[in-house]
């Protein structure tokens, strides 16, 4: 699986904006793409301009999909207007699910469990 960690810094005038420009991607994401298996928005305890996405895709080349579509141009175009700075990502690989530990949840090739 391919993950990807994003943070974000949000201009306090754009808060609103941002909010319903990032839950239109995140929301779309999972429910639009086949490939994305979870696409979570947190906001930082200690700065409520901060915020942080956990985006996992079943590989790479879903989350090149994900790039291709409607609703992340939406996002992009929205970004450019409520980002204080340049998105900071980190992109990973999975190492342990909840299913690893007998939690339920979806398996490192992304399924069900």
């Amino acid at each position: 699986m391919y993950v990807l960690i994003v943070s974000a810094k949000v201009k306090p005038e754009q808060r609103g904006r941002f909010l319903e420009a990032i839950e239109d991607n995140a929301v779309s994401s999972v429910r639009d793409e086949p490939g994305c298996l979870r696409f979570d928005v947190v906001v930082d305890n200690d700065d409520p301009d901060h915020y942080l996405f956990y985006e996992v895709y079943r590989d790479q080349e879903a989350f090149a999909a994900h790039r291709d579509s409607e609703h992340f141009a939406r996002w992009r175009q929205a970004a450019e207007v409520c980002l204080a700075e340049p998105l900071e990502a980190t992109h990973t690989a999975m190492v342990l699910t909840r299913s690893d530990r007998g939690e339920g949840g979806r398996s490192a090739d992304g399924d069900r469990t």
